[in-house]
């Protein structure tokens, strides 16, 4: 069944969507800013904090959006990403103890199928519109997880890769959340639902 932008189902999981993409846009960019003003050259026990923290933001927003989703119809992809998100902080985790490489592999795995769940949910979501963005986010952290599994045990890598893609990845989530608004009749303004 194709959401059209008319339907009663995207005018009740709209403006919660929307709403998310800002927290998360916001978050990003706070924890972007936090890592890189903490990031040295080895991990430290806030830099581990942090790289856990991250995915688990993950899950909690993707919970979130599955049950707004509800209203739409159901979206197991979210589901399977919080419990691919809920592993990649486990992994992050134990990797924390073996250094930067260990996390940055983990953390790319994680990336490359987040990314490709993102992917296959915002194709799905097209008639809602605002998904553009969410579709280029998810190719593109496909392509970044693989750059941060091949690049981890290259020269000294640094946890300060992570922070700009969770900064990339935050503009997306804003650009999609300005659209949606656009796209809804209604949504209208930052703060409005």
């Amino acid at each position: 069944m194709v959401t059209t932008v008319d339907s009663p189902a995207v005018h009740g999981s709209a403006p919660v969507l929307r709403r998310l993409y800002f927290v998360r846009f916001g978050f990003a960019l706070g924890w972007a800013a936090v890592l890189f003003a903490t990031a040295g050259p080895g991990l430290s026990p806030l830099g581990a904090a942090l790289v856990i923290l991250y995915p688990l933001f993950d899950v909690g927003s993707a919970i979130v959006d599955a049950r707004s989703s509800r209203v739409s119809g159901p979206a197991p992809g979210l589901s399977v990403n919080a419990v691919i998100s809920a592993a990649a902080a486990a992994g992050i985790a134990v990797g924390a103890a073996s250094g930067v490489p260990a996390v940055l592999r983990v953390w790319g795995a994680w990336a490359v199928l987040a990314g490709l769940v993102q992917l296959v949910v915002a194709i799905g979501r097209r008639g809602m519109g605002g998904q553009w963005p969410m579709i280029l986010s998810g190719g593109i952290s496909v392509l970044a997880g693989a750059n941060f599994v091949l690049s981890a045990g290259a020269g000294n890598p640094s946890l300060s890769t992570v922070a700009g893609y969770a900064v990339l990845g935050g503009v997306f989530f804003l650009v999609s959340a300005i659209r949606l608004g656009r796209s809804v009749p209604g949504l209208t303004g930052i703060g409005r639902s």
